[in-house]
């Protein structure tokens, strides 16, 4: 996997997992929209093309972000659920939705001013934690809170 990195520096080897344009996507739709198949992602507002969308899974499977498995109810249909290390990702997301809201509503007049922003602002920490133990109960995963 050496080769999959341009420099030994940290924050450029993250960006070269996850600094494409869908990676985080897709991970925040796992987290916080609960797609879960191939199916779910291309029924997504962001419109990703199926070649892109099955690139970037594998990629996320490679560097165990998230894990590919079955539905218990239809062996064909793949179901994506993420890792402790794609969970992990989620206080980045976090303070990328705290970002965008503080730098981009000027160029972006229709970006989302929910109660969820508002939830995000009074506290981070809590937010994060709710995503997080919201997403680890929905999946089976509570044990590893």
């Amino acid at each position: 996997m050496e080769d999959k990195f341009r420099c030994n520096c940290p924050i450029t080897s993250a960006i070269d997992v996850i600094g494409d344009k869908w990676s985080l996507v897709i991970i925040k739709q796992m987290l916080t929209e609960e797609k879960k198949t191939f199916k779910d992602f291309m029924e997504s507002e962001e419109a990703i093309a199926t070649n892109i969308l099955s690139s970037r899974l594998k990629m996320l499977e490679e560097f165990k972000l998230i894990i590919k498995g079955k539905l218990p109810e239809n062996k064909k249909t793949n179901i994506y659920t993420l890792t402790e290390k794609g969970i992990a990702l989620t206080p980045i997301i976090v303070e990328l939705l705290i970002w965008s809201d503080n730098n981009l509503r000027e160029f972006h007049s229709d970006l989302y001013a929910g109660e969820q922003l508002e939830m995000v602002k009074s506290d981070k920490e809590k937010f994060t934690k709710h995503i997080i133990e919201n997403y680890k109960k929905n999946n089976g995963l509570q044990h590893a809170i």
